[in-house]
């Protein structure tokens, strides 16, 4: 079985493919009944986004695990397989666990380097544990993905140098606003983006925001956590007559900020100044049409792809950049030895346990055969015996270890089963815990 990576991202479809693929919570239900149903996938993982969906599987085979994962994604975006084909992407072992800990540390993110996706893994992980579509394998590898993040965000410049959506959002529309401190903002939505909006612009030192939401409960806890006022969802239209800049992230289906909307506020309120859009949800919360309106600036998702698409890494980012992919490197050559040299332990362990079975056979058989021995000479006799076998096989298994890192996982453990003719049921049950039966009082 090999790790396995079928993703879509903003780098590899335009923003409306992935808006059609974007998986939502009641999404999120089915597209996981879809992978559990997959007789190819032995564990899997969504990492879903607003840019990105990817399934991190565990595959049996690697040719129906791609086939059963992209039908499953074209069966909840509704698009044809053929439609999504050109912009998905694959990677296998060693290039999955890199591509893994490249995402993780933000180095796959539209604004590179950023912190959010870090939790957002953590929480995808968490959901899989819930749902039970992750084992032994997909859990060491994503907890090793999360390690590799943060030492990226602690031993190297990454957090000097990296950005948030929002924070490209304001640097891109700051010749359109007044100084920040100064600035009267709305922030429309309550997730966690909407959090990570109001942490942006309290670090920036704005003084007036107001927050809007649905569900007026989790406007005033961001409120409260964050600092700033809430206002009724119905005053949002009045409320774009009186603000500089509309930051909205909620997560609609459907624009909620008309070009009909906008106009009219800017007609019922004739001294009204300019006014900018920051809009990070996907769909668009705004209508991009209202860039058409005079004194309005809009600023979203495809203008920031679009910003990064010619310099993914701006240029007094790239040492850090380097630092970080050096770090990758000499991680993913560790977890691939690891993982090598996993694969072969159980069969070493089943082959000391058939030593050891050898051993006390030929030891009870001298016993029979001189039965004046007393304990303490037979037990000498068992030490003597086992050294003898210790040694023998302490070279070959250690070298079995060490040669299975450069070659694919298992060749030299098929070796020592043929070898030694070991039972795959030895194996087996060396790999497995013990049953704990209902009978056992302890």
């Amino acid at each position: 079985m090999s790790i396995l990576v079928v993703g879509i991202s903003h780098r590899s479809a335009p923003l409306a493919v992935i808006e059609a693929v974007a998986v939502r919570p009641e999404g999120l239900g089915h597209l996981n009944a879809r992978l559990v149903d997959a007789d190819s996938l032995a564990e899997f993982m969504v990492i879903a986004t607003c840019n990105r969906v990817e399934v991190i599987a565990e595959a049996e085979r690697f040719h129906a695990a791609v086939n059963d994962i992209a039908l499953a994604l074209a069966d909840v975006s509704g698009l044809t397989s053929t439609e999504l084909s050109e912009h998905v992407y694959v990677h296998y072992d060693d290039r999955a666990v890199h591509h893994l800990f490249s995402l993780t540390c933000g180095l796959e993110s539209m604004a590179w380097g950023e912190p959010q996706i870090l939790g957002q893994v953590r929480n995808a992980l968490s959901s899989a544990q819930r749902v039970g579509s992750v084992g032994r394998q997909l859990n060491s590898l994503v907890q090793q993905a999360l390690r590799v993040a943060k030492r990226a965000h602690t031993e190297t410049d990454l957090d000097v140098v990296a950005r948030s959506l929002v924070q490209l959002g304001l640097d891109s529309l700051r010749p359109a606003l007044p100084p920040i401190s100064s600035a009267r903002i709305l922030v429309v939505g309550a997730g966690t983006m909407a959090g990570l909006a109001l942490t942006t612009l309290n670090d920036a030192g704005a003084r007036e925001v107001t927050i809007v939401n649905r569900d007026a409960a989790r406007a005033a806890v961001l409120a409260q956590r964050h600092g700033g006022r809430t206002a009724e969802w119905a005053d949002l239209p009045r409320l774009l007559g009186e603000v500089d800049l509309v930051i909205s992230c909620t997560g609609a289906r459907e624009a909620i900020i008309t070009v009909d909307a906008v106009r009219r506020t800017r007609l019922e309120s004739p001294g009204v100044g300019a006014l900018a859009f920051l809009d990070l949800s996907l769909p668009a919360d705004v209508d991009p049409g209202v860039i058409e309106l005079c004194g309005v600036t809009h600023y979203g998702l495809a203008s920031i792809k679009a910003g990064q698409a010619d310099a993914e890494v701006p240029d007094d980012s790239r040492h850090v950049f380097r630092q970080v992919q050096d770090l990758i490197t000499g991680e993913v050559a560790m977890y691939i030895a690891r993982t090598h040299a996993h694969a072969v332990a159980p069969t070493v362990a089943a082959l000391r346990a058939r030593a050891s079975t050898v051993v006390d056979a030929e030891v009870e058989r001298l016993s029979h055969r001189l039965p004046d021995l007393d304990e303490r000479s037979q037990a000498e006799i068992r030490k003597t015996v086992s050294r003898v076998v210790d040694k023998l096989l302490h070279t070959p298994t250690v070298r079995a270890k060490e040669l299975n890192t450069s070659t694919e996982p298992g060749d030299y453990a098929r070796v020592l089963h043929e070898l030694f003719d070991l039972d795959p049921r030895d194996t087996v049950a060396v790999q497995s815990p013990p049953p704990t039966g209902s009978g056992d009082l302890g």
